[in-house]
């Protein structure tokens, strides 16, 4: 059984809006929130609940995110029957942007993912995004880009940028687990102490 709950936060604010910033707590979606934000295009956030293990976690890490920002956020929260585990989780990001686009504002044209280069996942590359835009471009009266500013960058790179602009990465959290303290194990968590950043 399915169930959809969006608790959406609509006022002036969100009204001014550029674009719609996937918001997933983590170290990637908040360089995306910065990003459009230095480039004077307003956004907004959208956190989605979809089951995964570190959900409450997450939640708390965005309101904090667009706290520091002093951007809105919408809430999204879908249910299914299975359990969803730690690493690849199949139709993830698809379905993260769809909710993004049923989701958004009519004011906002650009819906924005933080995906990266360095990966082996198959919906974390160009060729996807090119696919999911296609796919968008049949609905023509919706007139919605997908970006993914970080594309072309490795998890080293996002890092990188994060400290040079002063990110907040404390306020981030992306250990696949959902534990406190972090598992230490899952890919999200060595990349985090390869490089030196703690949950």
């Amino acid at each position: 059984m399915m169930a959809i709950n969006t608790n959406h936060l609509h006022n002036n604010e969100m009204d001014k809006c550029e674009v719609l910033v996937l918001l997933s707590g983590g170290v990637d979606s908040a360089a995306c929130l910065h990003f459009y934000k230095e480039l004077g295009r307003l956004p907004c956030a959208l956190f989605v609940d979809y089951g995964q293990l570190a959900a409450e976690i997450e939640k708390k890490c965005a309101r904090e995110i667009v706290s520091f920002y002093s951007v809105p956020i919408m809430i999204s929260k879908w249910s299914g029957p299975t359990i969803k585990n730690s690493g690849l989780i199949n139709g993830r990001n698809a379905f993260l942007l769809f909710a993004a686009l049923m989701e958004r504002p009519e004011n906002i044209n650009i819906i924005s993912i933080g995906l990266h280069s360095g990966v082996d996942y198959p919906d974390c590359s160009q060729e996807f995004i090119k696919e999911i835009q296609s796919i968008i471009d049949i609905y023509d009266k919706a007139k919605v880009d997908i970006s993914a500013p970080f594309i072309n960058f490795t998890k080293y790179e996002i890092y990188s940028y994060c400290r040079k602009n002063n990110i907040p990465i404390e306020l981030t959290y992306s250990c696949e687990e959902g534990k406190l303290p972090p598992c230490r194990k899952c890919l999200s968590c060595i990349d985090r102490e390869l490089l030196n950043v703690s949950c």
